[in-house]
């Protein structure tokens, strides 16, 4: 709720204030010649429009109590900035040779939250776009490979699909490296529900 909040505070106060977004934005060119990488954490804390922020809060009201309830307060923190800072790096190196490249939202970091999430109850039936019903680890499946293959085709949509990717992978790695047996046990249990018999 804290990073919600927070998250909610500074992206309405960047909407009045230009100077303030431009700021805080990821921005390669100042990142790149003016060494500003603070800027890797700060773009995730402002949004785009109305809609932008309220689905990415949306996504974290629904997906993020479920793995702090898992992990604990501190270690669900410590996994959210660790996605947001893999969204970030995997954005930067994507968009290295793109001077003109700016994005902004903490996409990132949730789609880290929603793939760590995944590996705890990969079984667990979540309901895409609010009406498709579908198993939490095939939903996160889908969201990377799309992510990957917009990525790769370096699609312009205004999505920051670099960062979705980025933050994903940083959050299947950290609980393949910090909770193992939670991993084994979501792959035993997919395989196990997808094996006849």
């Amino acid at each position: 709720m804290a990073l919600l909040i927070t998250n909610l505070i500074i992206t309405l106060v960047a909407f009045q204030n230009v100077r303030l977004t431009e700021q805080l934005i990821f921005d390669i060119n100042h990142i790149r010649r003016k060494h500003q990488y603070y800027r890797f954490v700060t773009s995730a804390f402002i949004h785009g429009d109305g809609f932008h922020v309220f689905m990415n809060l949306l996504a974290l009201y629904f997906m993020g109590p479920f793995l702090e309830v898992q992990i604990g307060t501190g270690a669900f923190v410590a996994i959210y900035f660790a996605c947001l800072l893999g969204g970030s790096a995997w954005t930067y190196l994507d968009h290295f040779r793109d001077s003109n490249y700016r994005a902004l939202g903490a996409s990132g970091a949730i789609s880290g939250i929603m793939a760590a999430a995944s590996l705890f109850g990969p079984l667990q039936t979540i309901l895409v776009f609010f009406v498709l019903p579908m198993p939490f680890i095939l939903a996160t499946v889908l969201y990377v490979g799309w992510s990957i293959w917009a990525s790769h085709n370096q699609l312009r949509d205004g999505i920051g699909h670099a960062a979705h990717l980025g933050g994903a992978l940083m959050g299947v790695a950290l609980v393949c490296l910090l909770y193992p047996q939670v991993a084994r046990n979501a792959f035993d249990d997919v395989v196990a529900a997808v094996t006849p018999g």
